[in-house]
């Protein structure tokens, strides 16, 4: 008994499979995503690198200087001390706001309903 396998050709050898415009919309933004990706690893190196992009725009990177790199570690720490000052002051008046609520719930001394003397004598239970 001989068996025989049939494979089934392609109608025309070479030419691409019909696919839907959400595969080839998906196909582009891979596509950008890593030429864009690519163009930021090279746009965020430190290297010295001359940049002409269609003769419209120019630019030349060069690294930071030792000075350029201290005045940047200065802005930086000056950031972060603001943002943590920031950050204190929303806690306080967070803090203030919920002692507010606390003294407008908490009945004030004077009320005679809720005074309650205890003595150490009294056995509470």
């Amino acid at each position: 008994m001989s068996e025989t396998v049939v494979v089934a050709q392609p109608e025309e050898e070479g030419q691409l499979q019909d696919y839907s415009v959400d595969q080839l919309a998906g196909a582009v933004v891979l596509v950008l995503g890593a030429i864009a990706g690519l163009l930021q690893v090279i746009w965020m190196s430190k290297c010295h690198c001359k940049v002409n992009l269609c003769y419209i725009f120019r630019c030349e990177r060069r690294p930071p200087t030792e000075e350029e790199m201290k005045t940047l570690k200065a802005k930086i720490g000056e950031k972060k001390q603001d943002k943590i000052l920031k950050k204190e002051e929303e806690i306080l008046k967070e803090e203030k706001k919920i002692n507010k609520d606390i003294e407008s719930l908490v009945p004030k001394d004077n009320s005679p309903k809720m005074k309650i003397e205890i003595s150490e004598k009294e056995d509470l239970m």
